[in-house]
């Protein structure tokens, strides 16, 4: 989108609502972030309200709150909406707020988008979606039964999405995230994905535990094709790709055993006593999708997605960030 616009990202302050604001800005863009703060951190966009004072705004409110969403959506051409609770343990533990959060609060960003008159909603879906499905690879209209309320909660939301540009004309792209990490990735917290987890844990000199034996596999994402995607998304002119669902993903599958390997890899270069640290094996954590592997040939037609970082070299970007900025 070479013209400026006013977009609104929500969970603006979260890992992957932080590093969309921050990137909008550099391509020029009036942002403005809606956070509750609930699991985004203020540190994640001081250094945005302090660089760009003039067109970053950021409003602390809740998507549970219509109001905060009106507000919030005022004036907005773009909406990326990526608030939500995580986390299919959280989900498991507590669905009532899970379900509050991720299909309450979406329904009221959509109406307020409706209202508003919002261009296009952009939303973060998920690859839980594909449940209990064994296919290989992930293809977006294939998809199995969900194995937890938060995978539940994410599909409602594409479903919702659908109605709404039926009923309303609103138009929708929802970008179904693959274990994406990166840079401001949290590494604390009951519900830390495994990356940060692991990379503190190894920076500590302590023991990872792997769920399982290790042979589970993911598509893991890193930041940039994510942040690629969602600028897809919002500057597409193409009518066939608007009120689709795309996987978002670098199209390669990753063992846990062997993420662990190329963790011990990156950073025993910073530290080389983190070589020897081996983690040890617990039981397979409960609605956990065995393998995830994403075709991204949807993605590649319709929207002209060529993702730049492997798992690899975004790992490695990654164990570099965490090493300059944890302790």
């Amino acid at each position: 989108m070479n013209t400026t616009h006013n977009i609104l990202v929500t969970g603006g302050a979260g890992f992957i609502g932080s590093n969309l604001c921050e990137a909008l800005l550099e391509d020029g863009h009036r942002v403005t972030c809606l956070d509750n703060f609930s699991t985004g951190h203020i540190e994640n966009i001081l250094p945005l309200t302090e660089k760009y004072a003039g067109t970053f705004r950021l409003i602390v409110g809740d998507i549970r709150n219509p109001e905060d969403c009106r507000k919030a959506v005022e004036g907005a051409d773009y909406v990326l909406h990526e608030a939500a609770l995580g986390s299919v343990p959280r989900s498991i533990k507590d669905p009532a707020t899970t379900n509050a959060v991720n299909i309450g609060g979406f329904l009221n960003m959509l109406i307020a988008a409706r209202d508003a008159g919002v261009r296009r909603f952009v939303f973060a879906a998920s690859s839980s979606t594909y449940g209990d499905s064994t296919a290989l690879p992930k293809v977006e209209e294939h998809i199995g039964r969900p194995l937890s309320p938060y995978a539940i909660t994410k599909y409602v939301d594409e479903l919702y999405a659908d109605v709404f540009a039926r009923t309303y004309g609103i138009e929708y792209i929802g970008l179904r995230y693959f274990n994406v990490f990166g840079r401001r990735q949290d590494p604390n917290g009951a519900y830390a994905a495994v990356i940060p987890l692991f990379v503190k844990q190894f920076m500590a000199h302590e023991t990872p535990t792997i769920n399982g034996d290790g042979e589970y596999s993911r598509d893991f994402t890193y930041i940039d094709n994510v942040i690629l995607m969602n600028r897809l998304a919002l500057a597409t002119t193409n009518p066939q790709a608007v009120n689709q669902i795309y996987n978002t993903a670098f199209g390669e599958r990753t063992t846990l055993n062997q993420l662990t390997d190329y963790l011990r890899e990156f950073l025993s270069g910073y530290d080389p006593a983190i070589a020897s640290i081996v983690p040890v094996h617990g039981p397979n954590r409960l609605g956990d999708i065995p393998h995830s592997l994403a075709s991204i040939d949807k993605a590649r037609t319709l929207l002209g997605y060529n993702p730049q970082f492997s798992m690899r070299d975004g790992l490695r970007e990654a164990c570099k960030w965490y090493r300059e900025n944890l302790r």
